[in-house]
């Protein structure tokens, strides 16, 4: 079985967690290489849109090149959790799975 890394990274503001195969020492001085991103395929109608947020940004991404600085933690897991983006001084989730209902007026 491949190795299955999930990298918590800070990126504007918010922390993205990913997971990816390939985690390495980049030629880029300063950088580490994340490649290989896992995303989840969803056949079905439930969709994340947390996925499929972070899907639409890093989708086509061959490698990316992490400043060491932004890294915030790398873990060896044994399988795919849910990935996420979250706000970095409440931790709250950005992206809300439903719509939230609106507040009736008072």
């Amino acid at each position: 079985m491949a190795t299955l890394y999930k990298v918590t990274f800070l990126n504007a503001g918010k922390i993205y967690e990913l997971y990816a195969r390939k985690i390495g020492a980049g030629t880029l001085w300063g950088f580490t290489e994340i490649s290989e991103l896992v995303f989840e395929v969803h056949d079905g109608l439930v969709v994340d849109p947390t996925e499929e947020r972070l899907r639409d940004e890093f989708g086509n991404t061959r490698v990316l090149h992490l400043p060491m600085q932004s890294i915030v933690r790398i873990e060896e897991v044994e399988r795919k959790g849910q990935s996420a983006i979250r706000d970095a001084t409440s931790g709250e989730r950005v992206v809300t799975p439903f719509p939230l209902p609106a507040k009736p007026p008072r």
